[in-house]
């Protein structure tokens, strides 16, 4: 198994926490349950929290918009 350096750990940390900063600035804004929860989710299962996060947001803004027009 190869070694990983120093340098290419700090660009996964970075990428990793860049994305769930990004993930908890969009929960926020969208106001999407749990924003912290899935910052930290993504930040530490990038591979499976990613994919997982823009499913619930997809849909979140599905139910929204594609709501009933009935107004009572």
């Amino acid at each position: 198994m190869a070694e990983l350096s120093s340098a290419q750990f700090l660009v996964a940390i970075l990428g990793a926490a860049a994305a769930g900063t990004g993930v908890f600035f969009h929960a926020e804004r969208n106001r999407i349950a749990h924003p912290s929860a899935w910052a930290s989710f993504v930040f530490l299962f990038l591979l499976v929290g990613l994919p997982a996060y823009a499913i619930k947001a997809w849909r979140v803004r599905r139910g929204r918009s594609g709501g009933s027009s009935d107004p009572s």
